[in-house]
């Protein structure tokens, strides 16, 4: 004689082995971007860029003032 056992829609809640194995995954995928953001962070920081930046924005300034010495003739 079969006997058929129900089967459950929605299966149960992962175990603590499951579940310790989803979490180092997502630390390992997260730790890994966390860890690429701040080495790309680091090498800006180190390039220097700031310099460069407050020099195009002065240089961008003297343009808006010209503009507007010239929109005001």
């Amino acid at each position: 004689m079969i006997v058929l056992q129900p089967v459950p829609l929605f299966p149960g809640l992962p175990g603590g082995v499951e579940l310790l194995i989803v979490l180092l995954i997502q630390l390992l995928i997260f730790g890994v971007l966390v860890a690429l953001a701040a080495v790309g962070a680091a090498k800006l920081l180190k390039r220097g860029g700031s310099d460069d930046a407050a020099e195009r924005i002065a240089e961008l300034e003297q343009k808006v003032e010209r503009l507007e010495q010239e929109r005001e003739n």
